[in-house]
């Protein structure tokens, strides 16, 4: 994900901040919110792998807010379609022990959750500034533009050319003997 990727993903979070109800000071994310975004883009995600999966309280720091927040806001931002997560375990296997003290046939295997991963969703790419919407009214009638006619070829006037000619070999002369 490039610097240009993450502004892009910043703007459009910026652009839910905005008030979306009245009597309402926020839109459906917060500055808090924001802000772990932002720890999350510029403090944690590596762009060289596209790893980032940090924890709570690391992202809390970064952010100046508290772990509640942070759960709230990554919820916030999965809501606005701006990051997935999921979590990243791990299968842990014990072998089995009876009540004799002795190994029992096989074993027991659990899971456990080591940390939560991150993937940023990359906002649309926006190839050109031109809408695909037609220009004018419904109704309006557009009417082509008359074809312009090639210009006609030049024509030579044969004692211009011939001058030239005589001008050109006398230079080609006259820089061979010097």
């Amino acid at each position: 994900m490039s610097r240009n990727i993450k502004l892009r993903v910043m703007a459009m979070a910026r652009a839910l901040m905005r008030r979306t109800e009245p009597g309402k000071h926020y839109g459906a994310i917060t500055a808090k919110h924001l802000a772990v975004l932002q720890a999350l883009l510029w403090e944690f995600h590596n762009a060289a792998t596209g790893l980032c999966f940090p924890s709570y309280e690391a992202i809390a720091e970064k952010a100046g807010c508290a772990r509640s927040t942070v759960a709230e806001a990554i919820k916030a931002l999965e809501t606005a379609g701006l990051l997935t997560w999921v979590h990243r375990i791990k299968r842990v296997y014990e072998r089995v022990i009876n009540m004799f003290g002795e190994g029992a046939h096989g074993q027991r295997s659990r899971v456990e959750r080591t940390s939560n991963g991150y993937r940023f969703t990359e906002p649309p790419d926006v190839r050109s500034s031109k809408s695909e919407l037609k220009s004018g009214t419904e109704g309006q009638v557009s009417f082509p533009l008359a074809a312009v006619p090639a210009p006609a070829p030049k024509v030579v006037d044969p004692g211009l050319a011939a001058a030239l000619e005589r001008l050109g070999s006398l230079v080609r002369t006259g820089a061979s003997r010097a």
